[in-house]
């Protein structure tokens, strides 16, 4: 029953609200005075906060309106919100006033044998329209009688006339059944329903993956389709009426569908099941997730839509990475299988296979050749060859399953860590491959090695990260990261929280850019950052607060515990999915059947190439954290004298340096970009040639985020050259610092590159046909006017 009042201009929340029930369902009315929201049995109208009026508490109740007999589930009002109708499941209307008006009662609207889906009233008219729950449409026409006029469904002119207030004290409103049509789809249920009330279309969704569309009142039948194999459980229609879009929890589906020229909009689906594994590909552009579906889904970063999905695997993805440019994504799966996919023509080109069945859990890549991949039922590992296929060489020696695989980019190392309370460092580039073993107390769930590595970092499920020197196998650091997991009670736990997180620890890790940082993540509701050299939290972040997850809470409400067992695990559904044969006079739902809540789980995190944001595999889906300095005020080296009138002086004098960097030192985003673009392109040179240092790295980080979004394309890739061309030696004797500035930089030219080609070979087909053609049109008309003249001749030969 949480609410939030937000502001959607500045996307802030500035007030939170707890109805303490479950709503289905809450409207602002047409003039904005009012919120209507259904509460139990109940409906509650809030008075909106105004604009105008500060008040300390921003929703004031207006009035509650009863009358119904089970869960109020939908509501609509009236155009000039006098009226509002409400749809229950006691399988009833109710038509309210939103003040009272004279001769009025709430009007009760009968007739149907199943719960309410849609309750709405018709365009400029007090006209209604229900849907149920068994394919029923009801039309009720409204009636206004009096003693001297005859009944109209026309809509009331305002109350503010004396004329309108002796009708409303005499008369009395009435709704009347119209008419009655059926669905009729194969004993399909409505599991959804709205309408367009401009164009008097009605859409509505069955529980088969089927939806319609009707024009109403007439009750013509429009379009049908089937767009999903699950139930469809939510429907919406844009402002104008082309685009239907339709929800499907059950498998995470999002389409929004075109009727006129029936076609797909978008078409959107999640993992069905928990997402377990992602990977960052080289330029931060894509990010690859494998989920317990045995699906392999590449996401843009910069929509954040899905574009393709790989379903080959027939098990749960366990690894995945990237290869280094970019076109290979290879998975590994408990189905015994490493695949390798090609993102040119998307397609599986490779499969491995170890020689006798074996599930794997983890995975490792190195450079473009060696795939390496570790089973948790032989406890082996398996070296393959990427180019050849062949599978080289079979690592054993772990007692317990390999849980993680990690290769050192320099110094030719393979780390494994397994549940045998043990991390082993393969040299699998020698002849004889030689072993070395670092013990722990605890089972080791993750290992991996710093970008340089020099550095490994080993989490335990005692909750500590160790950090070992790859070269002497000599632990320097250690963190106690057991008091930094956050403490959550699960509903089923019959200790405390404090208590419970004392068996949680970190089964992921991630290193920084530079290697002075490490992002932990594991069995816990907290993503936590650390610094490897101070060994301390900076900072972490909680992944949800979603209550219908277990794990979120710290303290548990004792008055939900009932004699069967928490009342949040008993199934108390209305059976819509299955039969329920229950006894006459029961409470609907058998208090023995139980439902499972999904526990909050971080199951694994990457930083971006560029490090300005990381991803975070979790049970609430894939989650990205990004620097976003677009609102923060942070000055650089500021002075009275620093104020945006001095930067515009400079600029209109000609002065272009000094109001670039001063610019940069008041760091506003709005002056920076007035700055820049002001300076003429043929200047654009001599500015770059005399920017101090410190002031390159900061306008190459801002012209890297401009070309994203900006349309002057020419203008700050002349930016970038001239600044690559000055300050290209010193800027290389600082590429590991600067190295996210320049892969950010790469990945905005490299995305408008793509888009530029792909509007150029679009153009070029619509150029070679126009040519075509207009060469077709010139043969055409040469071959008329040859006509023409054989023509003439034979006429001056007959003469």
């Amino acid at each position: 029953g949480k609410a939030l009042l937000a502001n959607m201009q500045t996307k802030t929340v500035f007030h939170k609200f707890n109805f303490k029930a479950k709503v289905y369902d809450i409207k602002f009315s047409p003039d904005g005075k009012y919120i209507a929201v259904t509460h139990q049995k109940h409906i509650e109208v809030w008075l909106a906060p105004a604009h105008d009026e500060k008040k300390f508490q921003p929703l004031i109740r207006h009035r509650v309106y009863t009358g119904h007999y089970d869960n109020t589930v939908c509501i609509d009002w009236s155009c000039d919100s006098r009226f509002f109708v409400v749809g229950s499941e006691d399988m009833t209307s109710r038509v309210y006033s939103t003040n009272p008006i004279d001769g009025f009662i709430p009007v009760t609207l009968t007739g149907h044998k199943n719960t309410i889906k849609l309750s709405c009233f018709a365009e400029k008219s007090l006209n209604i329209y229900t849907v149920s729950k068994d394919g029923a449409l009801f039309i009720w026409h409204s009636e206004i009688v009096t003693d001297n006029n005859p009944p109209d469904n026309t809509l009331p002119k305002s109350d503010n006339t004396d004329s309108n207030k002796k009708k409303s004290k005499q008369g009395l409103y009435r709704w009347r059944k119209h008419a009655k049509h059926y669905f009729y789809q194969d004993q399909a249920e409505v599991t959804c329903a709205t309408i367009h009330k401009r164009n008097s279309m009605l859409i509505v969704g069955f529980n088969t993956g089927i939806f319609t569309l009707y024009e109403v009142p007439d009750f013509n039948l429009i379009h049908t389709l089937s767009i999903s194999q699950q139930k469809i459980t939510t429907v919406a229609v844009n402002q104008s009426g082309e685009w239907l879009g339709f929800g499907c929890a059950g498998i995470g589906q999002l389409l929004v569908w075109e009727w006129q020229s029936q076609s797909y909009i978008l078409k959107q689906q999640g993992h069905y099941y928990d997402m377990n594994v992602l990977s960052y590909s080289p330029d931060g552009q894509l990010i690859a997730t494998g989920g317990d579906d045995g699906k392999v889904k590449l996401w843009n970063t910069s929509t954040g839509f899905c574009f393709v999905t790989f379903s080959e695997h027939h098990s749960s993805i366990t690894g995945l990475a990237f290869k280094s440019n970019g076109q290979v994504v290879v998975s590994s799966s408990l189905d015994g299988t490493v695949r390798a996919f090609d993102l040119i023509r998307y397609r599986n080109f490779r499969t491995l296979v170890s020689p006798f069945p074996a599930q794997f859990s983890c995975l490792g890549l190195d450079g473009d050749e060696i795939i390496a991949a570790g089973s948790q039922d032989h406890f082996d590992i398996y070296v393959w060859s990427m180019q050849t296929g062949k599978l080289l060489e079979i690592l054993k020696g772990h007692e317990g399953p390999v849980s993680s695989l990690s290769f050192s980019k320099d110094t030719a190392l393979l780390a494994s860590s397994s549940w045998d309370m043990t991390v082993r460092l393969w040299k699998i580039y020698e002849k004889n491959t030689a072993v070395e073993c670092l013990q722990f107390n605890s089972i080791a769930t993750f290992v991996l090695f710093n970008p340089t590595g020099k550095q490994l970092a080993v989490t335990t499920y005692n909750g500590e990260i160790s950090f070992w020197n790859s070269t002497d196998t000599v632990q320097t650091r250690s963190i106690d990261a057991k008091a930094d997991l956050g403490a959550g009670r699960s509903s089923r736990d019959v200790i405390t929280a404090k208590k419970s997180a004392e068996g949680k620890c970190f089964n992921c890790l991630c290193y920084s850019a530079d290697g002075n940082y490490v992002l932990a993540g594991g069995k816990s509701k907290r993503i936590c950052i650390y610094n490897i050299d101070q060994q301390v939290l900076l900072k972490f972040f909680e992944v949800s607060r979603n209550l219908s997850l277990d794990g979120i809470q710290d303290f548990l409400n004792s008055r939900l515990m009932t004699e069967a067992g928490p009342e949040d695990q008993i199934d108390i559904s209305d059976g819509s999915d299955h039969e329920d044969i229950t006894l006459p006079g029961v409470i609907k739902g058998d208090m023995s059947s139980r439902k499972v809540k999904p526990e909050i789980r971080v199951k694994y995190v990457q930083f971006s190439p560029s490090g300005h944001s990381f991803a975070a595999a979790t049970t609430e889906g894939l989650m990205i954290y990004s620097l976003d300095t677009s609102l923060t005020f942070d000055p650089y080296d500021l002075s009275v004298d620093v104020t945006p009138e001095t930067i515009k002086q400079n600029l209109q004098d000609g002065n272009y340096l000094a109001s670039v960097m001063l610019a940069f030192r008041l760091n506003e985003a709005a002056i920076i970009r007035e700055i820049i673009e002001s300076i003429k392109p043929d200047d654009i040179d001599l500015v770059c040639q005399y920017l101090p240092l410190p002031y390159v790295e900061k306008i190459l980080q801002f012209v890297g985020s401009e070309l994203e979004t900006s349309r002057y394309l020419e203008f700050y890739l002349i930016w970038s050259n001239r600044l690559l061309m000055h300050h290209g030696t010193a800027l290389k004797q600082k590429s590991g610092e600067i190295m996210p500035i320049l892969i950010s930089l790469q990945k905005s030219i490299k995305q408008k590159k793509n888009d530029l080609s792909k509007l150029c070979n679009s153009n070029r087909s619509t150029l070679e046909y126009i040519l075509s053609l207009a060469e077709l049109k010139q043969r055409t008309s040469s071959q008329q006017e040859n006509e023409n003249d054989e023509d003439l001749m034979l006429m001056d030969v007959d003469s």
